[in-house]
């Protein structure tokens, strides 16, 4: 997943390439790796596949979504001729300027200690889009100053989800972060993610993964705001066998 602030899609979910030795086609990407690994942990392939996506400007909704939503079909179809779960493609979006209070101050049984709104506190009218599926969800406790509430766009459903249903599942699911024990305000996958995103840069760029600003330091020396050379960036290391299913970044 990406959070910057040009959308770039995920490269990754799915390859294939000629085997010039054998001359076979070999299939792999995340999205296939992920299908193998929930069936030899399981012995069932998913049925649905639900995938929250986070990074993604509202300008890129639908290039993103036919990109991705294609390589997740092409690795399905390559686990099994004829295996297409449904699929439920959802845009996880924290960035923005929308803020949900209560009516009344004056009734605390609209709001927590700090003046916040109450967790798990859904929006999904006058303020969301008036045709397609979104909705605002402020699923965690407010501990210091405004609440800032998720915004999810669904773009694609094919689990034909209701919006209480897809509600429901997401406010649940922000309830079950493994590094802490409160529900958190965007779902864990997209959590996930970021700390796995953040962790491989430790990997790539180890002397610029310090800083607090989550932006590789600028060519200050030339006097332009320059970002380093991509070339210099190391490749990701193998992940070792014992820890692939582990989730080690966290």
């Amino acid at each position: 997943m990406c959070s910057s602030t040009q959308t770039r899609t995920i490269q990754d979910m799915y390859k294939s390439w000629i085997d010039s030795k054998r001359g076979i086609v070999v299939h792999g990407g995340m999205i296939r790796d992920l299908l193998l690994s929930f069936h030899k942990a399981t012995g069932r392939k998913p049925l649905r596949i639900i995938f929250y996506r986070d990074g993604v400007s509202e300008g890129q909704f639908y290039q993103v979504l036919l990109y991705e939503l294609d390589a997740i079909r092409k690795a399905c179809a390559s686990i099994e001729a004829n295996y297409q779960p449904p699929v439920t493609f959802v845009v996880v979006q924290k960035r923005h300027h929308t803020r949900l209070f209560a009516n009344s101050h004056s009734d605390r049984n609209m709001t927590d200690r700090s003046g916040n709104i109450l967790p798990g506190t859904v929006v999904d009218s006058k303020i969301c889009h008036p045709t397609e599926f979104d909705f605002y969800l402020c699923s965690h406790a407010g501990i210091q100053g405004t609440s800032r509430p998720a915004h999810y766009h669904v773009l694609w459903d094919e689990n034909k989800f209701t919006a209480d249903g897809l509600q429901s599942l997401t406010n649940n699911l922000c309830y079950t972060y493994a590094r802490c024990t409160r529900s958190v305000s965007i779902v864990p996958p997209a959590y996930y993610a970021h700390l796995a995103a953040f962790r491989a840069r430790f990997y790539m760029e180890p002397e610029n993964s310090d800083s607090s600003s989550g932006e590789p330091p600028r060519n200050v020396a030339a006097g332009r705001g320059v970002r380093p050379n991509a070339a210099i960036v190391r490749p990701l290391p193998a992940v070792k066998d014992n820890v692939k299913g582990v989730m080690f970044y966290c």
